[in-house]
């Protein structure tokens, strides 16, 4: 039972920059449908983390399993196609491209109507400006369009590097609805956010990493319950 609700492991996962060991030992799980936070400080590893789940940091030791497929057979233009969605800090959307092409790149084909039709109720916005070009958008579009992106390959897992970075307040609540209801439909979520408010509110689990390693998993509602962990970790006081 345990295996079958075991969506994305990661055991023991060592990554080494040049001469700095940047990840020494992250063991973290993501459960099929769960929305999970993983939370830190700054400099921390978190985005190494994730960019070690989609083969872009190279891993010195340790395993990465999707629903228990080892992604290390896999290159990594090819785990998307395995069901991993990842939006990375920045956005990574190709600005001279509209947002319809942005939207179809990396499809088998060059249209996905129904897709586009389930992508454009979650993000309406986008629908208004399909031809325009990715630059000519807002900061929290670019975001949306990242999202949406990612959603047309029909990710089972999405995984989010600081959606909310540098968006104003009120698309930074439409972001989290989106993501939430993504959620609801069935894609588990691993969110890496700076806004520990936001994390809170949207993802019941939590992980907290300090120095390459985590050092808590536990209930969002516990977190909030024990201001001197989050304070520690984070620096911040829980709400």
């Amino acid at each position: 039972m345990w295996k079958r609700l075991r969506m994305l492991s990661l055991h023991d996962v060592h990554v080494h920059i040049g001469k700095l060991h940047i990840l020494q030992g992250v063991n973290l799980m993501v459960k099929s449908g769960e929305c999970a936070a993983l939370l830190g400080r700054n400099g921390v590893g978190k985005t190494t983390t994730l960019r070690a789940i989609m083969g872009l940091a190279r891993r010195s030791a340790g395993s990465v399993e999707f629903e228990g497929f080892d992604l290390a057979n896999c290159e990594p233009h090819e785990i998307p196609w395995r069901g991993v969605g990842y939006v990375p800090q920045g956005r990574g959307i190709f600005p001279s491209l509209t947002v319809r092409e942005n939207l179809c790149i990396g499809l088998p084909r060059r249209r996905d109507p129904e897709r586009e039709e389930y992508v454009f109720g979650c993000f309406p916005r986008l629908k208004e400006r399909l031809r325009q070009s990715g630059n000519t958008l807002s900061g929290g579009e670019q975001q949306m369009l990242a999202i949406a992106r990612c959603l047309m390959m029909r990710p089972k897992l999405l995984i989010l590097d600081e959606p909310t970075e540098g968006i104003m307040p009120r698309l930074v609540s439409q972001i989290r609805r989106e993501v939430h209801r993504i959620n609801q439909s069935g894609v588990s979520i691993l969110l890496v956010e700076q806004n520990v408010e936001t994390a809170l509110k949207l993802c019941p689990r939590v992980f907290l990493m300090e120095k390459g390693t985590v050092v808590y998993d536990g209930a969002a509602q516990e977190l909030k319950s024990q201001p001197e962990i989050v304070h520690r970790y984070l620096g911040v006081s829980a709400r």
